[in-house]
């Protein structure tokens, strides 16, 4: 049998748990830390608004660039736009780092698989294109009037 003062110290010890869970600071989501995380580590690359799932990012090597929260089916996905239709070695390199941050995979792995789709575009392929690497999906759409390339991972089911 408790006595009183067990119980006392026992709701005590409850009382005091649920105060602490109640007054502790809220935790940033998951995809804003992982947006810091980029920024912190990439030079140059700036953080911009929250819109429809996907962190808006500015960078020098692209015109646009987002990073986009994970979802139901897939994890989060990185998504970068240049206005030239033969991106440069900073637009790569870029996207490489970027990626190799957000699905931690090595830089070398997530730049061999981007300029591998990049190259695969052509007329007989296609101009637009889907392909996979080192457990990556890679989409390419490559035009006249520049290049847009998103790296996503699907989930493990």
């Amino acid at each position: 049998m408790m006595n009183s003062k067990t119980t006392t110290i026992g709701l005590t010890l409850v009382a005091m748990g649920f105060i602490a869970v109640l007054t502790s600071p809220a935790r940033a989501d998951r995809c804003d830390d992982l947006a810091k995380q980029l920024a912190d580590q990439i030079t140059g690359l700036k953080v911009g608004a929250v819109r429809g799932g996907e962190i808006a990012l500015t960078h020098p090597a692209v015109t646009r660039a987002a990073l986009g929260c994970a979802g139901k089916n897939q994890t989060n996905s990185m998504f970068a736009a240049t206005d030239k239709a033969k991106p440069s070695d900073a637009f790569y390199d870029f996207l490489a780092q970027a990626s190799a941050l957000v699905f931690t995979i090595t830089k070398d792995d997530t730049l061999r698989g981007i300029q591998r789709c990049v190259g695969r575009t052509n007329i007989i392929r296609g101009y637009e294109l889907d392909t996979r690497y080192r457990k990556l999906s890679i989409r390419c759409d490559v035009a006249k009037t520049g290049t847009r390339i998103t790296v996503t991972r699907e989930r493990d089911e």
